[in-house]
Order: C-alpha cells, then structure tokens, then sequence
C-alpha cells in the first residue's frame, strides 16, 4: 500500500510537473492572443472581442471578474484544462463588420461566418476562399453555422456589400478601409469620387461674322444694341441698319445723307418697339420699328449724343456737352431734368429698372449712381483713373453694379449701390470697353482693346464672386468697342473698328454649333450686313 501510495504521489508529481511546464508554454501564447484580442477590441469595438466568450478559457478567464485574480488554478481538474482548443486562439486578421451582415433588401443584421482571407499576389476565387476557410462547422469559435449561410448570395465572395469592405478586399493591408481614419463613410465616398460635371467650355471660334463697313472706331461711341425681340441695331456711318437674329434678313431703318450728320449711339426700349437714336449733332431721334417710321426728333444737346438708356418710357441722353437729359417720350415737351454733375463727356448710361438707379460713366473718370430722377447723384465713385464707359448692373443681385475704366485704368469694379461700398477688382491688364453680365449664369463679359500685355483685343469672361477667367475669345483685330447680349443670354455679339460683328456661344459648343464653323475655324464666307 505504501509502495503504491508512494507510487501514486510520484506519478501525480510527475504529472503536476508536466502540467506546470505545459501552462508555462502555454502563458506567452495566450498573452500573445490576449495582446491581439484587446488591439483588435481598441480598434473595432467591443462588438469584435464579444465573439470571444470571455468566460471559456485561457486568459479570458483570469480577466472574468467572476473568476478572480488567479490565473489557472492548481486544483482545477486537469480534464477542464484539457478541452482547451488551441485552433481556437490562433491570431485572425481583424475587419469591420466582422461579425454582422447588412441585408442590401431587408437592412437586418445577419451573423455570417468568419473566413480568414490571406495575402495573396491574385484575387481570391470562390474555390480559394473555401479552401482558405479557418474553422469548419462547430469548430469555430463563433459557434455552428448551416452551410447554407456559406452559400448564400448574400455571403458569397463574388458578391458585392455596401459595407466597409469587400469580401475580396485584403484586410492585412495597411490601406485597407478598416484602418482607415476618414470621417467619410465609405458608402458615402461613391459620391465625392464618382464622376463630375465636366467644366464648362466656351467655344473660342465665333459662329457667325458678319461684314460691318464703317463701323466706327471711337472709344466714346455705342452703335450696336440687341432687343428682347432678338432684333439687332447697328449704326454704320449715317445709317441704321436691323438683322434678324431669326430670319437672318438685313433692313435699313434710318439714312442721314441729307445732312451732315451721323450716327453715335443706340439703344432698344425695354419691349423692342422703339429704337433712340443719337446723332453726331446733338438731336436725338426715336423710331417705330415695326413700322419703320420717325416718331419724334428731340433736341436739347449742343454736341454728340453718345449714350442713351431706357427705363420704360422714360429716355435719357448723356452728351459730349456734359450734360445728361430726362425725357417723357410720352409728351410733347419731353423735357424733365437735366443732371450737370459730370466735367467731360458723358460715355457710359445703365438702368436699373428693378431699382430705379441710373449709373453713368464720364471721361471725368467718375462713376454716378442717381436715385430715380433725382438731380443730385447718390453716389460718387472716383478710384478710376480713366473714362468710365462700361457700365453693367448685375441681374443675379440687387445692387451689384459693375465698371470698367480706359487705357490708364484698365481695371474692373465691383459696387454695393445700396451701401455706396466698392467691393472686389480685376486688373485686367489692357483697356476696358464693354461689359455685360451673363443673363444664364453668374457671369461678366468684358471686351478690350490697348493691353500692357502680349494679348490684345480680346474678350473675356469672368466668374463672379471668385473672380477666376473662364474664357478669352480672340479674332479681332482691333480694340473691340462694341457689345451686346441676346436677349436669351446664350450668345453675345462684339464689334470693333476692323468691321466686323462676331457673334459668340456663351454655352458648351454643340454639334449643330460646330458643324457652322470650317476646318479652319472660320465660317467660308462672311455675310454682309449691307
């Protein structure tokens, strides 16, 4: 008995021995496990740790405040230690949304079975994501799962998720998206990295040109002028000739061979019926378009009326005498107001309607905002250093009134009439002619003539409040004094002292567009205005 009990003490001596230095290999491994558990807990939530039963064995029992401090206890039953399973601790490559599926039609959450997805130099195939499978059945330690759930579209590998990743994606990667720190959602990034709208191009060539002889060449002049019934005006030496933008026909409304006079400025009523007419001598002619007769003949300018602007019925002139008239075109003593606060030539006249302002531009290098009919101005901007003959109230914001100075100035500004307060610049690097603002979109057209640089003559196009170049537009060849808009803002036409007329797409040149201009950029033949 004693010889038996002394066996038996040795043997469990033995065995506790054995037991020790197993559990002594056993502790770095599972502190390995533990370490890779807790980082991958850090970085994925406790969702992902919670697959793991804190309570079944190894180091997730000593950390089970149930089980208390001790680590494995030396009176355990060997057998409980021995249904540890150590596949079941082996390191596993971390994901997000490991544990849970969202069904793309039902949104519910759906367990799916875990697969560990290796480095390797190709895409995983279906047969290769089953043979690198870590566990199988009730092996896993996520607990059994049918083989159906393995098979299901939803599950399969060459199906694709609206999760963080994709089952072919490999997540030992560094850049893979469940390291990713982007506050960005991934199923949202489709839409900051899908495709734009492509930038807007404007055409560089025009798409009509026609022949303007005498076109004059003077800086203080406005002869050309499109109506909201897409008639436009052009004054050529003595006479006013109408083009049809709709059926391309050429009409000559007014000659002055009679008299030593010519033409010096135009403009449309708001309606398109009416056309004011200013000569070279001061009078001032307005005409029946439709009819193509002379209404009336207004005097009161001793010297050129260069500009002329309508608000509804009420005309008024500004002249090379300085002076700025107010008529009633509706009564016989047209006559209202007379404004005298400009020094030299009056060049540039712009309504408001919306507002009922009147801006107008001198050689005095001032620019007036007048109230109504008031005979004091609102405003005095000075800070050009030329004439002032561009002039272009915005129609996208009230108030917003934009200018353009001459040779010495070169330089667009932007104002608030409301407030009186200049608001950005362009320095534009050559002399500022015309502007007009885009009726489609937030835009300015400007044309030019003397440059301090390599371009002249150009017409451009700025993007407003930013202010950034969308387009310059070249053919003249001489300082581009005249511009109009059609009434439906999709086009312009620029005129300039090498008579011609050349009209412009504001928009993305379509196929028709394209198929009216040459192989050599031009159309094959100019049509003459007269």
């Amino acid at each position: 008995m004693r010889g038996d009990t002394h066996s038996s003490s040795t043997s469990r001596g033995a065995y506790d021995s054995s037991w020790d230095a197993s559990v002594s290999d056993r502790m770095p491994e599972e502190a390995n496990e533990a370490y890779s558990q807790l980082l991958s807990s850090e970085l994925f939530g406790s969702d992902y740790l919670g697959a793991f039963s804190p309570t079944s064995h190894g180091i997730y029992a000593s950390m089970s405040p149930s089980r208390g401090n001790a680590y494995i206890s030396q009176t355990s039953s060997p057998s409980r230690h021995r249904t540890l399973r150590t596949d079941s601790l082996g390191p596993v490559s971390p994901k997000k949304n490991l544990l849970n599926f969202r069904s793309p039609k039902s949104g519910a959450s759906t367990p799916h079975r875990l697969r560990d997805y290796r480095l390797s130099a190709s895409p995983l195939t279906s047969g290769r994501l089953h043979e690198a499978t870590a566990w199988d059945g009730d092996q896993s330690p996520y607990g059994p799962l049918a083989s159906s759930q393995l098979d299901s579209p939803a599950l399969s590998p060459s199906s694709s998720t609206s999760g963080l990743f994709s089952p072919r994606e490999q997540v030992d990667s560094p850049v893979h998206t469940a390291f990713s720190t982007s506050p960005v959602k991934p199923e949202s990034q489709h839409l900051l990295l899908g495709a734009r709208k492509s930038t807007r191009t404007i055409s560089k060539v025009p798409y009509k040109v026609l022949d303007a002889p005498e076109l004059a060449d003077d800086f203080y002049l406005n002869l050309v002028d499109w109506s909201v019934q897409d008639m436009l005006s052009v004054g050529l030496g003595k006479c006013v000739y109408l083009w049809s933008a709709k059926s391309a026909s050429v009409t000559k409304l007014c000659d002055l061979q009679g008299i030593q006079d010519s033409i010096t400025g135009l403009s449309w009523s708001n309606h398109g019926q009416f056309l004011a007419v200013g000569s070279q001598s001061g009078l001032v002619q307005i005409w029946d378009v439709e009819t193509q007769k002379l209404l009336r003949t207004m005097m009161g300018h001793s010297a050129r009326v260069g500009a002329l602007a309508w608000n509804n019925y009420i005309l008024t002139t500004g002249s090379r005498d300085r002076t700025i008239y107010h008529r009633d075109a509706r009564v016989p003593e047209h006559h209202i107001k007379t404004l005298l606060s400009h020094r030299q030539e009056v060049c540039g006249l712009r309504w408001n309607p919306a507002q009922n302002q009147l801006a107008s531009g001198g050689n005095d290098n001032k620019l007036l905002v007048w109230d109504r009919l008031d005979e004091t101005p609102l405003h005095k901007f000075t800070e050009h250093t030329a004439a002032v003959k561009a002039i272009a109230w915005s129609p996208h914001q009230q108030g917003l009134l934009a200018s353009g100075g001459g040779t010495a100035d070169m330089k667009i500004r932007f104002w608030n009439t409301q407030t009186g307060s200049p608001l950005s610049v362009i320095d534009t690097g050559s002399q500022v002619c015309n502007l007009a603002w885009n009726k489609m979109c937030n835009e300015i057209v400007s044309t030019h003539g003397y440059s301090s640089g390599q371009i002249h003559n150009q017409i451009q196009v700025w993007r407003y409040p930013s202010l950034s170049q969308v387009a310059t537009l070249t053919g003249h060849t001489m300082r581009v004094l005249y511009l109009a808009m059609s009434p439906s803002g999709k086009s312009i036409v620029t005129g300039a002292g090498d008579e011609t007329l050349r009209f412009w797409d504001l928009n993305t040149p379509t196929r028709d567009t394209l198929d009216r201009v040459d192989d050599h950029g031009l159309q094959a033949s100019f049509t003459k205005l007269r």
